[in-house]
């Protein structure tokens, strides 16, 4: 950015295009004194019809928390039958609040790496796509047919030609934005297709914006391994880590760390661990984020890193509960605050003062 090698020290939040203005600016506010420089959300939620006659296949009307899928009334894609077609709302429960998310980030100089559609069902996405045309087909429909890649086009060029009236500047012009992502770990199946698709996708966006980076937003930790770094229109590799899904320890996983971003150095493109995560509840867990961060930051192969999740206090006052995968990071001055906070802030030095990749491997 600016001329300079760019060291990304980020966050998910899976909220920010649904939650109150006041939930949306906490948790940058909370990304901030993490000293983070990147935020990454996904846009949604997507439903069915309005008046029902198309089913929402989620719980658009659960009550409860942001954190916890309560969406309250916001969409940004639905079904309108009048039309026999997919709608976008513009409005103020809308892709108003996407617009208020660019205007604040940016006046908090924090960059958005902004998927434009999620992969699983938990408050629509691809799944609630298919499901508009009866499909069952989760892994292949949303993919193949004509379409929802009709579908999935309009929606790209309705999202980076729409104009903030906030800030007065074009999605595809505005700075705040350091990327798009096609779709949050899009799983399609056979994996041809993924890339076909990916491939396709990924032109398009280049076709309608020129100024920003474009990746696949695929988790890529299966063999191959970050298969869609060969696409000329993918511009940095994304891989997602959670050991205890892989069934690995953390020791094995930090090990994997420098097998992607090799990966990314010979394809000479950066590679991003842009998900990942460690239950609170293992004993080593502090350890484990100390010894992945300190990895990622000494490596100069890799680009940097991104924590699923950051979660800031909800409109009740309180933290969620997250006593399922335990990943929520807070900002609570906990153990793991502080060594997130402490890695964001030495990812600068140390990365200005470590000796130069080995000859033949390329800087991101």
């Amino acid at each position: 950015m600016d001329g300079e090698p760019f060291f990304v020290t980020g966050v998910n939040n899976h909220y920010l295009t649904y939650g109150s203005k006041d939930e949306v600016t906490r948790v940058l506010d909370d990304a901030v004194a993490m000293r983070a420089n990147v935020v990454r959300t996904f846009l949604q939620p997507v439903i069915g019809s309005l008046d029902g006659r198309v089913a929402t296949i989620w719980d658009w009307q659960l009550e409860g928390e942001a954190s916890n899928l309560a969406v309250k009334g916001t969409y940004l894609l639905y079904w309108d039958p009048s039309q026999n077609s997919m709608a976008i709302n513009d409005g103020a429960n809308g892709m108003q609040k996407v617009d208020f998310l660019i205007a604040e980030a940016g006046k908090r100089h924090l960059r958005l790496i902004i998927t434009v559609l999620d992969f699983w069902a938990f408050t629509g996405g691809a799944q609630q796509m298919r499901a508009w045309y009866g499909s069952r087909d989760e892994a292949t429909f949303f993919f193949s047919d004509p379409r929802t890649k009709r579908d999935y086009r309009t929606w790209v060029r309705h999202v980076v030609q729409r104009v903030n009236p906030l800030t007065g500047l074009a999605y595809r012009d505005d700075p705040t934005i350091m990327a798009w992502e096609l779709i949050n770990e899009g799983n399609a199946k056979p994996e041809a297709l993924r890339l076909a698709w990916t491939a396709e996708m990924s032109a398009y966006f280049k076709s309608l914006d020129s100024n920003h980076l474009v990746s696949s937003g695929n988790a890529n930790i299966f063999d191959p391994k970050l298969a869609d770094l060969t696409i000329p229109s993918i511009d940095f590799g994304t891989w997602h880590g959670y050991p205890v899904y892989y069934n690995l320890t953390i020791q094995q996983f930090n090990d994997m760390i420098p097998e992607f971003c090799q990966l990314g150095a010979r394809a000479k493109k950066p590679v991003l661990l842009e998900e990942f995560g460690h239950a609170r509840s293992n004993k080593n867990a502090a350890e484990a984020y100390a010894m992945w961060l300190d990895t990622l930051t000494r490596d100069r192969n890799c680009a940097g890193w991104m924590v699923w999740r950051l979660v800031s206090r909800q409109d009740s006052g309180r933290y969620p509960v997250d006593e399922h995968d335990q990943f929520d990071i807070h900002n609570d001055g906990g153990a793991l605050w502080n060594i997130l906070k402490a890695a964001a802030a030495r990812a600068t030095q140390t990365r200005d003062t470590s000796p130069a990749p080995e000859s033949g491997q390329q800087l991101p």
